[in-house]
């Protein structure tokens, strides 16, 4: 798209910036323009167009209803659904899930949590290059129509990808540049604040992450600086909107009420649940309190303040007498336990529990064939490794409709899946489809570290040769008001609800595969970001050794339900051989062996059965049709024709050899569909192949 001569560009206000060594381009003022706020982002031919709405104001709600939207477009990328009957997009990708997300975790903080308008952010993507990423350029967009509408905000921010290749730290790396890259980590943040992270790594240590969320974030501030001057330039004036202030009295009265009780019943021996009804039957008293003693205008208010109670109570103890609510000490793990191979019938199975929290994985192998195909903007093919997870009502003691996975779930699973990719064998050393699903039974803070740590004990006990166990641990955040601030390790219900950030971190013994960190706050430091990742480091350690308790090392079998399977290595021009005409020569051996046969276009020829004898009996057949006949080789064929001359014996498929009656042993019988045992005596200039008995 040539922007420099269009139309559009020659109407819009365009503003530019270099950025990881190419050209980020903001136009604004032509599109979308009954939008609050829109603007159009370009980094080499990858587009989007990103509009931010303010709705109506909703009463009776006690939260802020934002919601962010990410559309993937297949002509963005000049595609056209394969489908054959069904041509419109269907429900957003996990992926475009997932950066929905990752936009929704970067804004949200910086809105006013009063505000009780509906906004709505919605990402489409117009053009895509298959080099650059759509979800920075989304990051860029929202904060650029956030900043620029009359939508109250408290931006800008902006986020940058960062992979590490060899010892460099790449901004925004291509497509074929992540494939080689040890680390994928998308930043984001404000000019001086660090507000989300996301990333996948290849098992790399707490000081690189470090170093790249540090070279991510000069870029943002030259990015925040870059929406500033945009919003400076063509800004609205932002809406003046009638939030509800506090009623000072009511917040005095609840306090003097209040603090001392609940604090009282947050630091007892209570179990959890038993604080939790104490704390709710408190409330309701003083919420009758209240109403007795002032207009009902402003009771309403007293839940909210009993909950602002709550988590001054909860950062005054942790910050000024390192004092949890459950009595740990900072650094301390809930008690964990861990079982394997629970399950009898599945392929391996895992139980992780710490705490109240309790995660059941279950795996399953399959053949090749049972990979996940996929069709996106971004990526059309197979999907090797799947990690599924479910959240049922009854693991947080609730009721509720069971439906499909929501946004939650499968952002969940998907953090979960990132961090057991790094330590899965190659398809060459273990050709298996991997699924996994995991069952949360119990939840109280980090489900999806759980997840990781109970796929880990899953993996082992189905035998897959993992390169190293992988484990997960959420990390919490308590800051004081003059910068001040303690790191919380395994943060449990509470902690989370009324903490300042929510750090998880997965990896190995040698390095992390997975994180990902929101905050409630404006964001967190480096240092901030040093000491939780320090401190992770030694909790995962200490769960590694739980695990490696129940399983130290893969079991040295795969389940006897498991399919088997080998591989056969044959010359890409051999595949029509193997297939035959219209597939008969392929389906012929599969009825013959009761094997299932995958061909890839390498050559890599996938042989699976449940029978291990019949994946010997198609990788012998297959061997024999596409090996280079050599005198002297033998075989075990199968009579096809009997000749006063000989008779012809079948090798392989599509292979015969005559053995001439004079090679015939002395006495020998034998009847057309017999087997016997040849050798290779002679082959001759046109292929012909003679065989001898003797």
């Amino acid at each position: 798209m040539n922007t420099s001569t269009s139309a559009l560009a020659e109407k819009s206000r365009t503003f530019r910036m270099e950025l990881g060594g190419k050209e980020l381009t903001v136009s604004v003022g032509v599109l979308a323009q009954q939008a609050n706020g829109s603007a159009l982002v370009q980094y080499g031919e990858t587009i989007v167009l990103v509009t931010a709405v303010m709705g109506s104001l909703r009463e009776n709600i006690d939260y802020f209803p934002l919601s962010v939207d990410y559309e993937e477009r297949l002509y963005a990328a000049g595609m056209i659904k394969g489908s054959r009957f069904i041509k419109r997009e269907g429900r957003p990708t996990d992926d475009a899930i997932l950066t929905g997300r990752l936009v929704d975790r970067t804004i949200r903080p910086l809105f006013d949590h009063r505000l009780r308008n509906e906004v709505q952010v919605i990402i489409t993507v117009l053009s895509f290059d298959t080099e650059n990423d759509a979800d920075v350029l989304a990051l860029i967009g929202a904060s650029t129509a956030l900043s620029i509408s009359d939508i109250p905000w408290n931006g800008p921010i902006a986020g940058v990808r960062v992979g590490k290749v060899g010892e460099q730290f790449i901004i925004n790396p291509t497509y074929a540049e992540r494939d080689t890259a040890a680390l994928d980590m998308v930043v984001s943040g404000t000019a001086d604040r660090i507000n989300m992270l996301e990333s996948g790594a290849q098992q790399v240590s707490e000081e690189d992450i470090v170093r790249a969320a540090e070279a991510a974030h000069q870029e943002i501030s030259k990015l925040t600086a870059f929406i500033n001057d945009i919003r400076k330039e063509i800004g609205k004036e932002k809406l003046a909107l009638s939030l509800q202030e506090d009623d000072q009295v009511v917040k005095q009265a609840v306090h003097e009420l209040a603090h001392e009780k609940i604090s009282a019943i947050l630091l007892s021996d209570l179990q959890r649940l038993e604080k939790m009804d104490e704390v709710n039957k408190f409330a309701k008293e003083v919420g009758k309190m209240i109403a007795e003693k002032y207009p009902d205008a402003a009771v309403h208010q007293a839940s909210r303040f009993i909950e602002e109670e709550i988590n001054d109570i909860v950062h005054q103890n942790v910050l000024a007498h390192n004092r949890r609510i459950d009595g740990r000490k900072l650094d301390e793990l809930r008690p964990i336990w861990t079982d394997a191979g629970i399950l009898p019938r599945t392929h391996g199975s895992g139980l992780f529990n710490r705490g109240e929290t309790q995660a059941l994985s279950v795996l399953t192998l399959g053949e090749p064939a049972l990979e996940q195909s996929m069709e996106s903007m971004e990526f059309v093919g197979t999907k090797r490794f799947i990690h599924h997870y479910n959240f049922p009502p009854f693991c947080s003691g609730e009721t509720g409709p069971l439906r499909g996975p929501g946004r939650r779930e499968i952002g969940h699973g998907a953090l979960a899946e990132r961090a057991i990719e790094a330590i899965l064998p190659t398809k060459e050393q273990f050709p298996y489809a991997i699924r996994i699903v995991t069952e949360i039974l119990s939840s109280n803070g980090s489900t999806s570290m759980a997840s990781v740590c109970g796929s880990t004990l899953a993996l082992m006990d189905a035998g897959v040769p993992i390169v190293s166990p992988a484990a997960g641990i959420a990390m919490g955040l308590m800051t004081g008001e003059q910068g001040n601030y303690k790191v919380l390790t395994d943060i449990q219900g509470p902690e989370d609800h009324h903490g300042d950030m929510d750090l998880k971190v997965a990896g190995t013994r040698s390095g992390v595969t997975a994180m990902q960190m929101d905050v409630k706050i404006d964001g967190i430091t480096p240092q901030m970001l040093r000491d939780a990742m320090t401190q992770a480091r030694k909790a995962r350690m200490e769960i590694l050794d739980k695990i490696e308790q129940t399983l130290s090392a893969p079991r040295d079998t795969i389940s006897p339900w498991a399919p088997k399977i080998a591989i056969v290595k044959i010359n890409p021009d051999q595949i029509g051989l193997v297939i035959g005409s219209g597939g008969k020569t392929i389906n012929e051996i599969s009825d013959r062996t009761g094997a299932t046969i995958n061909i890839e276009q390498d050559g890599s020829v996938y042989i699976a059965s449940r029978d291990i004898t019949a994946v010997h009996e198609a990788r012998t057949i297959i061997e024999n049709m596409t090996r280079e006949v050599a005198v002297g080789d033998t075989f075990s064929g199968k009579v096809v024709k009997i000749t006063d001359f000989g008779a012809f014996i079948e090798l392989a498929p599509g292979k015969d050899g005559l053995l001439h009656k004079s090679e015939i042993r002395r006495g020998a019988h034998f009847n057309v569909g017999d087997t016997m045992n040849v050798t290779v005596i002679r082959v001759e200039a046109g292929g012909k192949i003679a065989l001898s008995q003797k």
